[in-house]
């Protein structure tokens, strides 16, 4: 019996596939194994993506709007991807072994990337200062290797951050507390990634080599690997209770618009769910239900209310695919935010390679390595958060993450606001200061400081500890049960989607603002062009998205399901509806 009672609650297993005993397996001494991944992981993400723009137009010499439309395309593809890679994670593999095979392909492709940046045959040839243009197999090798880590992303991404989620019992109170502290602290292993990326890597590209700056984190990547590998006996793996758990989606509506002649009843204890001691017995929760989408409900009205032999969805797999479509409004405000955070790397740091980068005689900072400070802002910003803001803000609302999800994203929202009304007003400065000192030429340098530039990288990374770790718990913690792989996709598809949406932005307002003898918003010289109506634009788009945000989120209702606290029947509600004054949030 006491063998037993040390077993998990949740249902999680071993990787012997026996239920995994609660004092050996997961917890923090499992996710320990895990977050050197993703710090050399986000190392050697940031450190392509952050300096891609300028290795685009330096060495493969493409022009500013080709190199920033080039970037965003292939960052889109490495957030798109993960897509496909929870759905198999959730419906065939599993995440372990979709993250084992994808982790191989994404080390692939950055050897194949190291290569394409060391060999002088895959690069363009200069003499006496004249470039040739990259040829079609140069140009095809390296955006073939880009891509190969694409699609490594799509299955590693969604997977290694909900299993370290998993090694902790939402069924154990001590394990639950554990974990309200899971996604701030994953985050800052990523941060920390970035970081090193971002200062070091970055200057090693561009003063020590291309080849040395990517073969860095590419070994780094082999070593984390072993470590997560070393791991395995102690991680707990969930076992998928569902096939095909994405296809309620599609079964829900389906069912609804069969059933759509029939009657509702009045009480919706009346539609078709199983008994709680099945929930128990298999492990999984039941998820109460909601009065949003009513004509859903239908899907789930009894065989003898329907006439028919045909056995109706249970409230729970209604509610599911109900969560699914509440997610998708609040993913559709957060693109804009994302079109917000592309500018990080590529118009920003187009923008800094024109300033002043000097620091002292002998050093020159690198344009890229600005990221830096939304990295630092980020790690110091999210101790502070879970050690100081989140206790505070628990006293007073009694909530226990201290605010709201939605509510962390609103704040969040509205600091990058001000980080991009900033960007503008700087870009205002700069142009001064262009027109002051007539510089005229391309490569002139404006006598005024990079730093001017620090306070919005400063403002995004703070806006980011409450947006991307605040949308990667959204998504995870309102996912239906067997589709949290797939949940979490919503938070790396919108990155993806905004990075999309910012390459045909710059493409299109390059285009129509460029027509004729007209001077274009997004030139190659940017020093004679009007990037602050670029960023002009963003800052409207970016105010007229909160007020959307604020409508979404006052209607939107947090999951409720139930919790077992004990063995047998005894069950809690989560997630009982309360008014939120401050938004007018449900939680």
């Amino acid at each position: 019996m006491e063998a037993k009672a040390d077993y998990t609650q949740d249902g999680t297993i071993d990787f012997r596939g026996q239920p995994a005993v609660s004092s050996k397996t997961g917890k923090w001494k499992a996710c320990a194994f895990l977050v050197g991944y993703e710090a050399f992981e986000r190392m050697a993400f940031y450190g392509v993506a952050s300096n891609l723009v300028n290795y685009l137009t330096s060495q493969l010499h493409e022009d500013t709007v080709s190199s920033v439309r080039n970037v965003n395309n292939w960052s889109g593809s490495v957030w798109i991807t993960p897509i496909l890679g929870a759905y198999i994670a959730d419906s065939y593999l599993g995440r372990f072994w979709t993250f084992t095979l994808s982790s191989l392909i994404y080390v692939l492709g950055m050897t194949l990337l190291t290569v394409a940046v060391s060999l002088k045959s895959l690069r363009p040839t200069c003499t006496n200062g004249i470039c040739n243009k990259a040829s079609t197999s140069q140009i095809a090798f390296f955006y073939t290797a880009l891509y190969t880590m694409a699609i490594g992303a799509g299955g590693t991404k969604p997977n290694i951050s909900t299993f370290g989620a998993d090694q902790f019992d939402d069924f154990n109170p001590n394990e639950k507390e554990l974990k309200a502290s899971f996604f701030n602290w994953w985050m800052f292993t990523s941060f920390l990634g970035a970081l090193i990326a971002t200062l070091g890597l970055v200057y090693i590209q561009e003063n020590l080599g291309w080849g040395l700056g990517y073969g860095i984190p590419t070994a780094g990547l082999l070593l984390s690997l072993v470590i997560f590998y070393i791991g395995t006996p102690i991680y707990r793996h969930k076992v998928s209770t569902t096939k095909t758990p994405a296809s309620d989606i599609i079964r829900v509506p389906i069912a609804a618009f069969r059933n759509r002649k029939l009657q509702l009843p009045s009480n919706p204890s009346d539609l078709y769910e199983h008994n709680l001691q099945d929930y128990v017995n298999s492990g999984k929760r039941q998820v109460y239900h909601t009065p949003t989408l009513r004509f859903l409900d239908k899907a789930a009205i009894k065989e003898d209310s329907a006439g028919s032999t045909r056995e109706p969805l249970t409230v729970s797999q209604v509610e599911g695919a109900k969560l699914i479509f509440g997610m998708v409004l609040v993913w559709l405000v957060t693109l804009i935010p994302s079109t917000i955070w592309a500018q990080i790397n590529t118009l920003f740091v187009k923008q800094g390679t024109t300033l002043d980068r000097n620091i002292g005689p002998h050093f020159k900072i690198p344009s890229a390595s600005l990221g830096s400070f939304v990295t630092l802002s980020m790690l110091l910003s999210v101790p502070m958060y879970d050690w100081f803001f989140v206790p505070f803000m628990r006293q007073k609302t009694g909530h226990p993450r201290g605010i709201t999800l939605l509510q962390r994203l609103g704040i969040g929202f509205s600091i990058q606001i001000i980080a991009i009304a900033i960007a503008y007003a700087v870009e205002v400065r700069r142009m001064h200061v262009i027109g002051a000192n007539h510089v005229a030429g391309p490569k002139d340098i404006v006598p005024m400081s990079i730093f001017w530039l620090m306070p919005q990288y400063v403002l995004i990374g703070i806006a980011d500890v409450f947006n991307a770790i605040g949308l990667l718990e959204f998504f995870y913690d309102q996912s239906p049960e067997d589709m949290q792989s797939l949940g979490t996709t919503f938070f790396t598809s919108g990155i993806g989607f905004g990075n999309f949406l910012n390459s045909f932005l710059v493409t299109m307002v390059d285009k129509i603002t460029g027509r004729g003898d007209k001077k274009s918003w997004i030139g190659d010289n940017l020093n004679d062009c009007h990037l602050d109506y670029y960023y002009g634009f963003l800052l409207v788009m970016s105010s007229v998205n909160m007020v959307v945000f604020l409508w979404v989120s006052s209607r939107y209702i947090y999951k409720r399901e139930s919790i077992r606290v004990k063995e047998g029947l005894c069950v809690q509600m989560e997630g009982k509806p309360t008014l939120d004054a401050s938004l007018g949030l449900q939680v």
